[in-house]
């Protein structure tokens, strides 16, 4: 009776986990079909979902009207230093406020996280006109930070809130400052934290596309402005649309799935720690 509670428990599971993903895997997978048909297929009623022959054209398509290698590059870098600057600002940020126990100053983070990039957008883009720096990867890299930074604060509060503050209170008595203390003891435990904000700031970072179209330049146009390139005013053809989409979206995908185990280890280890 129990292997069959628990038989139909693991059934019920897996029912609803398939219901869950299944919409987004077929939307992933409807896209693939896209980006391997022609014109005429893609347009075609009923819908041929299996490419016959499967065509790689729209690929070449999207290397032959964007410049996509310089593209990749720049959110490349833009991602990179987002992140890094994110961490090096978020990380002491992030044990100050959860020492502190400033829920104030973590409440205020939060609202510029959730607060729409629109609203910062037009004086970021005024003052950085007025700086001289627009089309520039300085600005797009600095905007960045209003994503990545509260990203990174909100899970390293939860991981440094978890501590033992019996280890860091040894090290003071030792002899240790402060810094110190959040540099040997605090952070090495906190690294599961500082792996899942890393990969959650780049990812945010890597699929922004409002600052890159307004502050980018036609040299540093990051990725997700390419896919817009593809977009034009006579029609929209699927076919290169949903190429360059899945050339965006691969290296993101690539990198959840390598790393879904550190994610969902570092959320949880957060989670438990804070209990």
């Amino acid at each position: 009776m129990r292997k069959l509670k628990r038989y139909l428990s693991n059934a019920a599971f897996g029912v609803s986990v398939l219901l869950l993903v299944s919409p987004a895997a077929l939307v992933f997978l409807w896209m693939l079909s896209l980006s391997l048909k022609n014109e005429l297929d893609n347009t075609a009623f009923p819908p041929i979902f299996v490419p016959d022959p499967p065509t790689l054209d729209n690929y070449r398509e999207v290397f032959a009207r964007n410049d996509f290698l310089l593209f990749a590059w720049n959110s490349v870098v833009v991602s990179f230093s987002a992140t890094g600057l994110a961490l090096a600002i978020g990380v002491p940020a992030g044990y100050g406020i959860a020492k502190m126990k400033a829920m104030r100053a973590a409440a205020l983070i939060l609202i510029a996280r959730i607060t729409p990039g629109l609203s910062y957008l037009i004086p970021l883009f005024l003052l950085f006109q007025w700086l001289e720096l627009t089309g520039t990867l300085v600005p797009i890299v600095i905007t960045h930070l209003v994503i990545t930074v509260p990203i990174v604060v909100w899970v390293m509060i939860s991981f440094f809130e978890g501590l033992p503050a019996e280890l860091e209170e040894a090290a003071l008595v030792d002899g240790a400052t402060i810094w110190q203390a959040f540099r040997y003891v605090a952070m090495p435990l906190a690294r599961p934290g500082i792996t899942v904000a890393t990969i959650l700031a780049f990812i945010f970072s890597w699929n922004n596309f409002v600052f890159a179209m307004v502050l980018a330049g036609r040299e540093t146009r990051t990725l997700p402005v390419a896919v817009n390139n593809m977009l034009t005013f006579e029609q929209i053809s699927w076919g290169p649309l949903s190429a360059a989409a899945l050339l965006v979206t691969a290296p993101v995908l690539i990198l959840t799935l390598l790393a879904q185990k550190q994610i969902v280890a570092g959320l949880t280890a957060g989670g438990v720690k804070g209990a």
